[in-house]
């Protein structure tokens, strides 16, 4: 019944969202005289307000095309070369020309952002990798929306993600360097730690874990309370619920992104009214800026996918009630999760000291679980003043974080 409470209220809402359009239209119109006064910057203010709360927001354009490099800039292409129904691997890769201009290396070594898998699309981190980029050969996995996925292609849970870490590694070919942003942290390791035992030719030379929730026993946080709080039986019942036609994956039965934006969206409901108050506020005064970033934002933080029921459900139960990886108990696929085979691999954490997601202490606990890795190869970082979305993200993650895990990763790889 959710998709269907939720389509119902997309569809009743039309004649508002289509009147709010044109309101905005006719008051921005450069014909209109009045489109500059207080009252028509007020009115335009309040339907673009409501025309982008009314909104379907779609899956957003990844937009890098160039990224500038020791004061150059260098031209950027997309490519796809690995995919499955669920996931496509994104390679970025930066014009030979344009990093020989800028006097860069046209080798460097390759990293894997692995982006989460929690509700919203990998776009997200399209400031993450536009920093990576300036260093790295990137790519990233860009999963995709449940509800189109046909119901043919089958199940994905989180066995099925493992084994797609796995597989992209492979492809890749020689030790990447992984970067692992909150969700993907446990599932990560723990392909991580399969590859070392085995001496898997693609194990990842260093792996990079950020706001991760490696034991979400520690520092709970309300995300943590509410999955512990409750049953299994109670997200079974309450949280799934089937695509309907005419989406792609119809009757597939999914974890609706909506209803993970809502979770999100009432954590801190009243920092989003303040930011679309002081959005509309900046219409009004005409100060296009702040309200352009205010979109740019929203435009990413309102789009959302739905999960797979069983991927979903897997990891309520295996990193949120049951603490497998932490405990030494994760089994996949028959064979026991040894963190203890991760030798060779360098490991560093990051954490926001304010972050409401994953608390600080979960990310860290890595360390004490591999025991086998030398202090040489280990390093731990907690930044001061940023919550969830900073850890990744931001101002403080490009002038703080992000030189931190790039001298990491270049010390790793200067240890092969």
């Amino acid at each position: 019944m959710l998709y269907a409470f939720h389509e119902a209220a997309f569809g009743m809402a039309a004649p508002l969202r289509l009147g709010a359009e044109i309101t905005r239209h006719f008051w921005r119109s450069p014909l209109n005289p009045a489109g500059e006064t207080d009252m028509g910057r007020t009115l335009f203010a309040s339907a673009d307000v409501v025309a982008n709360m009314t909104r379907r927001y779609g899956k957003p354009a990844w937009r890098i095309e160039e990224v500038t490099i020791g004061g150059h800039p260098v031209a950027v292409s997309m490519e796809t070369p690995w995919r499955t129904p669920w996931v496509k691997l994104r390679h970025f890769r930066r014009d030979p020309e344009g990093l020989a201009a800028a006097g860069a290396d046209v080798e460097r070594p390759p990293l894997l952002i692995v982006a989460p898998l929690s509700g919203h699309y990998a776009t997200l981190l399209r400031g993450t990798v536009t920093a990576f980029l300036a260093d790295f050969d990137v790519y990233i996995t860009d999963w995709s929306n449940a509800r189109d996925v046909p119901i043919a292609a089958g199940r994905f849970g989180l066995a099925d993600y493992i084994d797609t870490i796995g597989g992209m590694l492979n492809h890749i070919g020689r030790r990447a360097h992984v970067v692992a942003v909150c969700q993907p942290g446990p599932p990560v390791l723990a392909q991580t730690a399969l590859m070392a035992a085995d001496g898997h030719a693609s194990r990842p030379a260093s792996l990079t874990l950020m706001g991760s929730p490696i034991d979400a026993r520690l520092a709970p946080t309300k995300v943590n309370s509410l999955a512990e709080a409750k049953p299994f039986a109670w997200f079974e019942s309450r949280m799934i619920d089937t695509v309907p036609w005419p989406w792609l994956g119809s009757m597939r039965r999914v974890y609706p992104g909506f209803v993970q934006l809502y979770s999100f969206m009432s954590m801190n409901a009243d920092a989003h009214q303040d930011a679309h108050r002081r959005y509309f506020a900046d219409l009004v005064k005409g100060d296009g800026e702040p309200a352009e970033r205010h979109r740019e934002f929203y435009d990413e933080y309102l789009s959302v996918l739905d999960m797979t029921e069983e991927f979903y459900l897997e990891t309520i139960d295996v990193v949120f009630q049951r603490y497998l990886l932490a405990k030494g108990e994760w089994v996949h696929r028959g064979r026991k999760v040894e963190l203890s085979a991760l030798t060779d691999v360098a490991l560093m954490t990051v954490e926001g000291e304010n972050d409401d997601i994953s608390g600080v202490g979960q990310t860290q606990a890595a360390h004490g679980l591999c025991p086998g890795l030398p202090e040489s190869l280990r390093e731990l970082y907690v930044q001061p003043g940023v919550g969830h979305y900073g850890v990744f993200n931001g101002r403080r993650f490009v002038a703080e974080i992000y030189p931190r895990v790039r001298d990491f990763i270049a010390r790793s790889e200067a240890a092969l």
